[in-house]
């Protein structure tokens, strides 16, 4: 049996229990049933399965769920609150930056965290932050007018 941890996760607190060789994307989709972050490349270069751990994306795929112990995990499902988009997916929407939809939520989540990090990024820090997400429908010019709209607010 394994032991169990406090962790937050989308803003709720949470006695959990993990495999030790289990991966947070895992984690995440086979356990809590949270499926926004999906798993692409499985070796952290597409940025598909990115989540915020205390406000810092990451490739789940990579992250063993043990290492969120005490932690604060943030997926997509956690971004809209009461109801409400959250303002990345709200620039999204409105500047149509996704096609196929494959790689939006790793998107989102990286655009998230680049905010968190810089409130008013510049577009050299946003390409930077992106670099770790692939989008094979190319909407990277779209993402990028969502991410300039949000900081020049």
């Amino acid at each position: 049996m394994n032991p169990s941890f406090s962790t937050t996760i989308n803003g709720q607190n949470q006695e959990v229990q993990v495999k030790s060789n289990q991966t947070l994307l895992e984690f995440l989709r086979d356990d809590l049933k949270l499926k926004g972050a999906v798993e692409g490349c499985s070796v952290g270069v597409c940025g598909s399965c990115t989540v915020l751990i205390d406000g810092k994306p990451v490739s789940s795929c990579l992250t063993l769920a043990s290492n969120i112990e005490g932690h604060e995990v943030t997926t997509i499902e956690g971004l809209s609150q009461n109801g409400d988009l959250d303002p990345v997916q709200q620039a999204f929407l409105k500047h149509q930056a996704f096609q196929c939809g494959y790689c939006t939520t790793g998107m989102i989540m990286a655009v998230k965290g680049l905010f968190n990090a810089h409130p008013h990024p510049t577009e050299e820090q946003a390409r930077d932050y992106l670099s770790g997400n692939l989008c094979r429908c190319g909407t990277y010019k779209e993402v990028l007018a969502a991410v300039a709209e949000l900081a020049n607010e």
